[in-house]
C-alpha cells in the first residue's frame, strides 16, 4: 500500500502532525503495516514539495501540523474512485521460493509445502482468534481493523488452498502425470482444515 496515499487520506479527515499521522495509520489498520516517524516525515516532505499538503504552523508543543491543499484533496478523491492497480504484480516470496525449488535438483518441495502450510494454518488460527475477540458493534476504527484482519484471513485461506494445489501437482509430476490439477477443494489435504476455514469466515 502507498504510504503517500494513506497519509493523504488521513489528512482529508483532519489536519495532523507527523507522529499523530503514524498513530492514526497504525490504529486504523490494526498495526499490520507499521510505520516509523522518519517514513512519515519523508513522505510529508515530498507531498509538500508536490503541492499536495501545506504546513499549517506549530502547535503549543512545537509540532508542525499539516493539512491538504486543494490539489491534495483532489488526489484523495481520485484515489477513492479508482481501483487499485494490479497490473504491476508484487513479488511474492513464497511463490518465488517454490518456483525455484521445483527447478533445483535435490530440494524436497513437499517438505517446503508442508512446513509452510503448518505455519499458515497457525497464522489462520491466530487471526480467527483475534477476530472472535471483538464483541458488540464496532466503531469506525474497530471496523477498519476488522476489515484488515478479515483480509488477512481470506489471504491465509487462499494460501492454504494454493499449497494443497502445489503439493498435488508436484506429486503428479513425480509420477510423470502432468495433466491439469483437480480442484483445490477436492485435495486430499482439504478436509482436515475445512472447519478452520469456515470458522475463520464467520
Amino acid at each position: 500500500m502507498s504510504i503517500r496515499q494513506g497519509l493523504l487520506a488521513l489528512l482529508a479527515d483532519q489536519p495532523m502532525y507527523g507522529a499523530q499521522l503514524r498513530s492514526e495509520f497504525e490504529a486504523r489498520t490494526g498495526g499490520t503495516w507499521p510505520l516509523n516517524v522518519g517514513q512519515v516525515y519523508q513522505t510529508l516532505a515530498r507531498l509538500d514539495r508536490d503541492g499536495l499538503v501545506v504546513e499549517l504552523g506549530d502547535d503549543d508543543e512545537g509540532r508542525t501540523t499539516y493539512g491538504l491543499t486543494d490539489a491534495g484533496r483532489a488526489e484523495v478523491d481520485r484515489w477513492w474512485t479508482q481501483p487499485v492497480d494490479r497490473e504491476s504484480t508484487p513479488r511474492n516470496e513464497l511463490a518465488i521460493k517454490l518456483a525455484l525449488a521445483v527447478t533445483v535438483p535435490g530440494v524436497d518441495v513437499t517438505r517446503i509445502v508442508q512446513a509452510q502450510r503448518t505455519a499458515t494454518m497457525r497464522q489462520l488460527r491466530d487471526l480467527t482468534r483475534i477476530k472472535s475477540s471483538t464483541t458488540g458493534d464496532p466503531d469506525r476504527t474497530q471496523l477498519a481493523w476488522l476489515l484488515v484482519v478479515e483480509n488477512l484471513i481470506f489471504g491465509a485461506e487462499s494460501e492454504v488452498r494454493w499449497l494443497d494445489h502445489v503439493e498435488a501437482r508436484v506429486a503428479r509430476a513425480a509420477r510423470g502425470t502432468y495433466g491439469p490439477s483437480t480442484s483445490p477443494g477436492r485435495s486430499s489435504h482439504r478436509d482436515p482444515r475445512a472447519n478452520a476455514h469456515e470458522s475463520a469466515r464467520r
